[in-house]
């Protein structure tokens, strides 16, 4: 029997895709858990095909995003003591607001790779991933005020 599952199922599939199971397993378990149903598979493979395009399209714009982020140079102003240690420090959103100033790109404070808050002066590398593979690496530079 082909079902559609609605929810992903472990070692079966993930949601959305179009499988053939045993009648019983479909009628006494999937079915009455809502975890597939039967029928609807063309809604289902257009629905994945819909998907695919999407998630190609996002893939493109990712990358297109990071190929302007590549070569960006962040200076950050900040007090700091005699050792340049700072007063503060510059965290993940402090640059993703940088970003956005600078090229005009809206990039989540989340997907900003900062293991910890920076808190000396300095140079750093920062990568910000911003798909499954895609990433750009961006330079921050932290001068004293």
């Amino acid at each position: 029997m082909q079902v559609v599952l609605l929810k992903d199922v472990r070692r079966l599939g993930k949601a959305g895709e179009v499988r053939n199971v045993a009648d019983g397993y479909a009628r006494n378990y999937l079915i009455p858990n809502g975890l597939a149903r039967i029928g609807a598979v063309r809604d289902a493979q257009n629905q994945a095909a819909t998907q695919a395009r999407q998630q190609a399209r996002e893939q493109a714009e990712a990358q297109a995003l990071a190929a302007s982020l590549s070569g960006v140079s962040l200076t950050f102003k900040a007090r700091a003591g005699e050792t340049g240690h700072l007063y503060g420090s510059v965290t993940a959103a402090d640059i993703a607001e940088e970003i956005e100033k600078q090229t005009g790109h809206v990039v989540d404070r989340r997907k900003i790779q900062l293991e910890e808050p920076i808190r000396a002066l300095g140079r750093y590398q920062v990568m910000v991933r911003l798909s499954g593979e895609i990433a750009a690496s961006v330079q921050v530079t932290v001068v004293p005020e």
